[in-house]
């Protein structure tokens, strides 16, 4: 429970932080509301839309309420998906009042013990360390090739987890071997005649977790012509420091990529995580009153590209055969691939272009899938309503592949398809493995 000194501390924080320029951009006109998901799963709530969360937030600017529980849940309930920026005639930028408004809860709340160790350890000890996202990631590969796994599946160990953690732990990708996971790749040279020289983001979790379809990504560059530079020295995007009230460590990440990208001399910077890529793209934003980092992040956040883009960019598509067997695909956008890098009609084009596959377009396949970062564990109920809802949709397309294009996004559909007992007849896949399992010689 929040005490009264903290939240008059929180109280003049906002005072001192928000925009209240953009906080008044908000005409409450309400285009939002039907963008909103989390608007709709709370039976229409007020307070769970983002011209509700605005109204809230400016109150809490000028002293009408005080930022208390309720204020602090209507926060935590939000996803952070942006839909809602894509549809408000006044172009208020939604994102970045969230952001701000978490960190200054965070930063001046006392959290219970147990949550201190644990925000400490994820947000300092080990996303920012990519050796140790690897050594984790180790672990769970261990846990899977040593009958670990199989022996806790069969006495029904995983019984004691939640729910929607037991479903996530069928849906974990099978982890490379330590070896693979530390013998990466810090330059390849192009496939044929050379299109573009590239800069490829490799991320944390994707060069961990699920390092496979990195390896698919790097593939699909060389063979649209790219010479592809990965620097070593990059490291987490911080999207989840920046969502989760840590921006000052996201500001320290972002400063160590920009360092590690901007003397490389190439003309994209390559991502193929929507949630990675939206964060990147916001260091522009987020140091634009450092004066010593301002340009060298806009320099660094004009370079930034999804794969999808570039793939056409270059008629990947149209040079290269692409066929599978016969069957239905359907594309679930990732929210921050649409709504923050602009990019939908890309991975479409793409999965149109591939012989034998019959792409089928799923209704409200803008609409967010429930995952969103670390949502789907913290906010369970929530997004698990999201998830029923999208499986519904999925469903009705009768595809036998869902692709997306995030990382987050993969693993909540994977969970879907668990959850409805459809593992048999339906596969969750990243773009990038589809792409490469289409490609022929």
């Amino acid at each position: 429970m929040t005490t009264v000194k903290e939240k008059e501390m929180i109280q003049e924080q906002f005072k001192e932080r928000m925009n209240e320029d953009e906080l008044l951009n908000c005409m409450r006109c309400g285009f939002c509301l039907p963008a909103c998901p989390t608007y709709i799963e709370s039976g229409y709530k007020e307070s769970h839309s983002p011209r509700g969360r605005i109204a809230l937030m400016k109150a809490v600017v000028d002293g009408l309420i005080e930022p208390d529980e309720d204020f602090e849940r209507s926060l935590n309930l939000c996803l952070g998906c942006v839909a809602c920026e894509t549809v408000c005639p006044s172009g208020v930028n939604y994102g970045h009042l969230l952001e701000e408004a978490r960190d200054i809860v965070s930063q001046n709340k006392k959290y219970s013990l147990p949550t201190r160790i644990v925000r400490k350890t994820v947000f300092d000890g080990l996303f920012p360390h990519p050796n140790r996202m690897k050594n984790v990631t180790g672990l769970i590969g261990f846990y899977q090739r040593s009958g670990i796994q199989s022996i806790a599946r069969k006495i029904g160990f995983l019984g004691i987890l939640p729910d929607h953690l037991a479903l996530m732990e069928k849906a974990l990708p099978k982890v490379a071997t330590m070896k693979e996971l530390k013998n990466r790749p810090v330059h390849v040279e192009p496939i044929g005649k050379q299109t573009h020289r590239v800069a490829f983001f490799s991320g944390c979790l994707m060069d961990s977790m699920f390092m496979k379809t990195n390896d698919a990504t790097i593939k699909l560059l060389q063979l649209a012509g790219c010479e592809i530079v990965i620097p070593e020295d990059q490291t987490c995007c911080g999207a989840l420091h920046g969502h989760y009230g840590e921006k000052s460590g996201s500001k320290d990440l972002a400063k160590r990529n920009i360092k590690a990208f901007e003397d490389l001399n190439v003309d994209f910077i390559i991502t193929n995580a929507g949630g990675c890529g939206a964060f990147l793209l916001g260091y522009d934003h987020m140091l634009k009153d450092d004066p010593e980092w301002s340009q060298r992040a806009k320099d660094f956040t004009e370079k930034i590209q999804d794969v999808s883009e570039i793939l056409v960019a270059v008629d990947f598509h149209k040079k290269v055969k692409l066929e599978l067997p016969a069957q239905i695909i359907t594309y679930q956008d990732s929210c921050h691939l649409r709504n923050v890098m602009k990019t939908a009609s890309a991975p479409r084009i793409l999965l149109q272009s591939i012989k034998g596959a019959d792409y089928t377009e799923m209704k409200d396949a803008d609409r967010c899938c429930g995952s969103a970062g670390i949502y789907n564990i913290i906010e369970s109920e929530m997004s698990m309503k999201m998830l029923d809802y999208k499986m519904t949709q999925a469903k009705n397309t009768h595809a036998a592949t869902i692709v997306t294009a995030n990382p987050g996004c993969l693993l909540q559909m994977k969970v879907g398809i668990e959850k409805e007992g459809l593992a048999e007849k339906m596969r969750g896949v990243h773009i990038v493995d589809l792409l490469l399992e289409a490609v022929k010689n």
